[in-house]
């Protein structure tokens, strides 16, 4: 359930995550136009907006223990060209060689920009959105997925699964829609369509 007093604009802060080429397939294509426009919504009323690239790095648990040496190239680490316009915008983009967004220089950024919320979006959701989410909830922040603005490269089964761990673990509340998050920045800035 949404509380309708939830949304502090100036205490959340919308993080966009891996939304890279290389996670970019048939799987995770669809889920461009949902991230793009809550960004152009987060980006208009004025509020704080993360953005993070995964980069796996030579010898990287993800290479030695799974074989996955994807995410290595300046192409596969770039930011999708439909995310450019927002970066000047973002409070931060950060880089990260781990699953995980709370890395210490974001964990540094939230803690001292006094972030209480975090809405979450991007790609993998069974991988880093969820990573992040959980890491999130441990550190003692809200975290907030926003199931139509996530995507799994591997499938719907596994963007499905993440969301019912998340649903579990984090709880049915933090789960959220597009909408529903579009529809209180609106209830909040007034003037917003």
């Amino acid at each position: 359930m949404w509380k309708a007093d939830w949304v502090d604009l100036e205490s959340t802060a919308l993080l966009v995550i891996d939304v890279q080429q290389g996670f970019i397939n048939r799987h995770s294509r669809g889920v461009l136009p949902a991230i793009v426009q809550l960004m152009e919504r987060w980006r208009a009323a004025g509020a704080p907006m993360v953005l993070t690239r995964f980069h796996n790095e030579l010898g990287s648990p993800y290479e030695m223990i799974t074989g996955w040496t994807r995410l290595r190239t300046t192409e596969e680490q770039a930011l999708v060209d439909e995310l450019a316009p927002f970066v000047p915008a973002a409070a931060a983009v950060i880089d990260k060689t781990r699953s995980s967004a709370l890395t210490p220089e974001a964990a540094r950024l939230i803690r001292d920009a006094g972030w209480t919320d975090l809405v979450l979006c991007g790609i993998d959701t069974d991988a880093c959105v969820y990573d992040t989410a959980v890491a999130a909830y441990q550190s003692g922040y809200r975290p907030w997925i926003v199931t139509d603005a996530c995507a799994s490269t591997g499938g719907i089964k596994y963007h499905e699964a993440a969301l019912l761990l998340a649903s579990r673990n984090l709880g049915v509340n933090q789960l959220v829609t597009s909408d529903t998050i579009l529809t209180r920045i609106s209830g909040h800035q007034g003037e917003q369509p």
